[in-house]
């Protein structure tokens, strides 16, 4: 393939977008235009496709319940394997509302516009936006998430899903080779939202655990405030 004349990627970008949705049972049903649309437009080498196409039949093939429980283990329940990109950059910062802010701007500008439950930087609207590009500013455009899309992929691959095809496939739509890289290991999912043990200190994230030393914040009341109060 040569990098430096991109091939047409649209229908293949939003092929990509469509599998990494939720796997409704809208989205089984259009399957084999999914298989079609790829084949086409053979934006990607044929070991590739193959195994995109695997990932297409087991789609097709395993129960509902099954696919859609396996979906939301995947991708719901970890940092590593986070389909929205911003997550792996600023985590939980103050960074990430305007990161939001600027990506959805860049849509807008494109005539493109959200629907009030979609985050701008989900995986698959970005590749949406993606495919309204010209080939060589979408390669480009993917090009800057590249590092991130690596690290999904080589967390995918650590847990022996298909969905690995997917982000390697996009990796190859940037212009790179998709490889291993090291990842992060989640933090339990229990840990991370567990709460504070009732009058037995504090026990969330962040803050004392039971047994450790608490903190007492001593305020002096200003002499208006004693007046007030009497």
């Amino acid at each position: 393939m040569d990098f430096l004349t991109p091939p047409e990627m649209r229908l293949t970008l939003r092929v990509l977008a469509k599998l990494l949705g939720y796997p409704s049972a809208e989205l089984r049903a259009h399957l084999p235009d999914l298989r079609e649309a790829l084949a086409a437009e053979r934006a990607l080498g044929s070991a590739r496709r193959a195994e995109l196409e695997a990932l297409i039949e087991s789609l097709a093939r395993t129960p509902a319940l099954d696919v859609e429980a396996a979906y939301v283990e995947l991708f719901d329940r970890g940092r590593s394997t986070s389909l929205h990109l911003f997550e792996h950059v600023h985590g939980d910062s103050r960074d990430r509302g305007p990161a939001m802010v600027d990506l959805a701007q860049t849509y807008e500008k494109a005539g493109l516009c959200l629907a009030p439950h979609e985050l701008p930087d989900y995986l698959p609207v970005v590749l949406e936006y993606a495919s309204t590009q010209p080939p060589r500013e979408a390669r480009a455009f993917l090009a800057e998430m590249v590092h991130i899309l690596q690290a999904i992929f080589s967390a995918l691959q650590q847990r022996g899903s298909a969905y690995a095809s997917v982000l390697g496939a996009l990796v190859e739509l940037a212009g790179e080779k998709a490889h291993a890289v090291k990842v992060v290991a989640d933090e339990p999912i229990d840990d991370s939202w567990a709460e504070p043990a009732a009058f037995d200190g504090c026990s969330a994230k962040g803050q004392s655990r039971p047994g450790e030393l608490q903190p007492v914040h001593v305020v002096r009341k200003s002499p208006a405030s004693e007046g007030v109060r009497a």
